[in-house]
């Protein structure tokens, strides 16, 4: 083996490599974006197939929301004084 065929032996491993990293960087940073999508997944899941899906019953004082606050009509005010 002369010293051509070594530094080329040399150069294909440190390519392949290189390569072999450039895609585990590649696999491991798109992880936490499966992880995120594999939760929200089992959480849909989970709502669709739950036994229990009916709302629990409001409180007196949650079925009847408060009237809103309406401002003075303007004939219900008094006319401003003359100085």
């Amino acid at each position: 083996m002369d010293g051509t065929t070594l530094t080329i032996i040399i150069l294909a491993i440190a390519g392949v490599v290189t390569i072999t990293l450039y895609v585990l960087k590649g696999v491991l940073d798109q992880l936490p974006d499966v992880f995120d999508s594999a939760g929200r997944a089992r959480d849909a899941w989970d709502r669709l197939t739950k036994k229990n899906d009916e709302t629990p019953p409001l409180d007196e004082t949650e079925a009847q929301p408060p009237a809103p606050e309406l401002p003075p009509r303007a004939d219900d005010q008094e006319p401003p004084m003359a100085a």
